[in-house]
């Protein structure tokens, strides 16, 4: 096994016992400029629809993300064999969350016959012949905190609530995934488990659009099994403590004057901004720690074709475009920052994200081994859970996963019994700053040492993120 070596500045998680991490820096780009995001102009990508036309498809939509369909497939050489595939993705477009809602403002978001189905069943009997159940939020006036906490004016929605529009393209996600695989990977139109497993996080988001992506997958099946872990533990959301990754985060940002120069910098639109939403500037609720709040509030709004908010108490005060592309400028910048731009954002998504690494780990190895039938593993995750991804295999320019984003891995066997793999971003192979390059056919023995490189075994994981 080889080991990459670096120096780290928090002594409490300066070593993985038996590895080491190196960060590679990405790419300069105008999204980690922070010159250009302050001044420049426009939107970093498509904000207001789902729809990419063909001819510029792949570029960053932050409503439906760029994925592998047919169009744009690029097949290897015959000389390969695709024996599995492993994909994770963001959920799609959805409500704002409940604490992202708190603008004095009046857009409604309804929802009228488009709640979550949530219902229980049982394997036989009449606990197999249950009723669905589809939630309807609702205000009542005699309740006297209707429209005084959460979110309100006139929403019939549960926030976070994955929008009909959601599951629209969580449909075509799950066609289009078929058009590339069904026949490369013999999958039926109805779902072996032996063959396919789904696995979705403790939020329900991402159950509602498993729905609606495994309609188009698998377009006859029905009850079909999602995978869960305890919310305690569960890596792919990710809720496992790691107090030592939290640290180097938070070194990182709070009180780190590379994270917070963007914020003062950004004084006066925080101003505009604030004027719109009543939101004051010693709030603590996190609306000036980063830009994340007013950032999904505006994208999905304007994701869902609704207009910027404007001040109820002064409807002449309302956010602007450009207003609004700064702020989605400003998002990206961050998200570079957390994952790729900080000097231990590496290291930090290696033990922010390492159990689920492992677990692609185990089951590549299953594959190559034998052990396993399956050929397809399909993970409905978080940006959360995106992002710490493509900062653990340091992919050379990083943008804030939007809305089904999504990365495929790729086993492929030669006709040496060689296994190499491949992994696509945005349906093209991923570019990294690391010395794997470009992750397209390379041998898989050098993802795993590369992998060992960054997180060691599981034991090793568990004691640098709790030691």
């Amino acid at each position: 096994m080889s080991f990459f070596f670096s120096t780290l500045t928090l002594a409490a998680a300066v070593s993985l016992a038996n590895a080491a991490v190196v960060h590679y820096p990405p790419s300069s780009t105008s999204i980690n400029n922070l010159t250009f995001v302050l001044n420049g102009s426009g939107a970093p990508g498509i904000f207001n629809s789902s729809d990419t036309s063909d001819d510029v498809y792949g570029v960053y939509n932050w409503c439906n993300m760029p994925h592998v369909r047919t169009r744009e497939y690029k097949t290897p050489s015959n000389k390969f064999t695709l024996e599995y595939i492993e994909i994770i993705q963001r959920h799609h477009k959805r409500t704002p969350y409940a604490s992202n809602t708190f603008f004095k403002e009046d857009i409604p978001w309804p929802c009228q016959k488009a709640g979550p189905v949530t219902y229980g069943k049982g394997p036989n009997g009449v606990a197999a012949q249950v009723t669905e159940v589809q939630w309807q939020a609702f205000t009542n006036e005699d309740n006297p905190w209707t429209n005084t906490v959460g979110p309100g004016f006139g929403s019939s929605c549960q926030f976070p609530q994955i929008t009909p529009e959601g599951i629209e393209d969580s449909h075509t996600h799950g066609a289009d995934i078929r058009s590339v695989y069904a026949h490369r990977l013999g999958l039926t139109n109805s779902v072996d488990s032996n063959k396919f497993k789904i696995r979705v996080t403790n939020n329900v988001i991402t159950s509602q659009v498993a729905g609606g992506l495994l309609k188009g997958l698998f377009p006859q099946s029905q009850n079909v099994q999602a995978l869960i872990q305890y919310s305690s533990y569960d890596s792919l959301e990710p809720t496992y403590s790691c107090p030592n990754g939290d640290s180097i985060r938070s070194a990182y940002t709070t009180g780190n004057s590379n994270w917070t120069n963007h914020l003062s910098a950004a004084s006066n639109l925080y101003d505009k901004l604030d004027k719109v939403s009543g939101i004051q500037r010693d709030d603590t609720a996190g609306w000036h720690t980063s830009f994340d709040h007013y950032y999904d509030n505006l994208s999905a709004k304007q994701c869902h074709g609704k207009p910027l908010p404007c001040s109820v108490n002064d409807t002449s005060l309302c956010v602007t475009q450009d207003e609004a592309d700064t702020v989605y400028r400003l998002g990206n910048w961050e998200y570079s920052y957390y994952f790729r731009d900080a000097d231990n954002s590496s290291l930090y998504s290696a033990l922010h994200y390492g159990a689920w690494i492992l677990e692609l780990k185990g089951h590549l190895e299953d594959k190559i081994s034998g052990k396993s039938e399956v050929k397809y593993f399909h993970n409905v995750a978080h940006d959360g859970s995106v992002s710490p991804v493509l900062g653990f295999f340091q992919i050379s320019e990083m943008h804030w996963p939007g809305m089904g984003s999504e990365i495929v891995f790729e086993l492929y066997k030669n006709k040496s019994n060689k296994y190499f793999l491949r992994v696509l971003w945005g349906g093209q192979p991923m570019v990294t700053s690391t010395p794997l390059g470009i992750l397209d056919m390379v041998p898989v023995e050098n993802v795993f040492s590369y992998i060992d490189s960054m997180i060691g075994t599981g034991s090793q994981l568990y004691a640098a993120c709790t030691s």
